[in-house]
């Protein structure tokens, strides 16, 4: 991963001068490359782990949230004066789903973690990135920010 940051740092003041190669760049990563990388992590998965031992991603899930949430609520209150708005923004970054699923991987292929330890923490993972999403578009939507003109929100098309 490192390589990619220090090529991206290298490659950063030729894309703010190229807005069209950034979108084919990003079009080939997101159409091309990231569906590889996500069926390769999902092949390493075992459901018979996860079914065998359920609590084991609930409590990883509850840690990875909790400190999120303790980490993120703060500083993002320091911004946002809105409850609905501090919890909907500590909410929705408080995924972590790529570096998450990268590092794990990277753990399994070391032979760092067990196949049923990768499994259980990318589960968690990903149940990291949907829970969260899910609690805040349900319950904290800043509906003051998605106002239009006139005061009413927009259709949903």
């Amino acid at each position: 991963m490192l390589p990619a940051y220090i090529v991206g740092m290298v490659l950063a003041e030729f894309c703010a001068e190229d807005l069209g190669w950034v979108r084919r760049l990003r079009t080939l990563t997101m159409g091309f490359l990231t569906p590889f990388y996500f069926l390769r992590a999902g092949t390493l998965e075992s459901l018979p782990a996860l079914i065998t031992a359920p609590t084991v991603v609930v409590i990883l899930l509850a840690g990875k949230i909790a400190s999120k949430i303790f980490g993120l609520y703060p500083v993002v209150a320091l911004f946002r004066n809105h409850r609905e708005e501090r919890w909907f923004y500590t909410l929705l970054m408080s995924t972590g789903l790529t570096f998450g699923t990268i590092s794990a991987l990277f753990e399994l292929t070391h032979n760092i973690v067990t196949q049923e330890q990768y499994s259980f923490l990318v589960a968690a993972v990903i149940a990291s990135a949907v829970l969260p999403t899910l609690i805040a578009n349900r319950f904290f939507l800043p509906k003051h920010l998605l106002q239009g003109v006139g005061g009413e929100l927009p259709q949903n098309r």
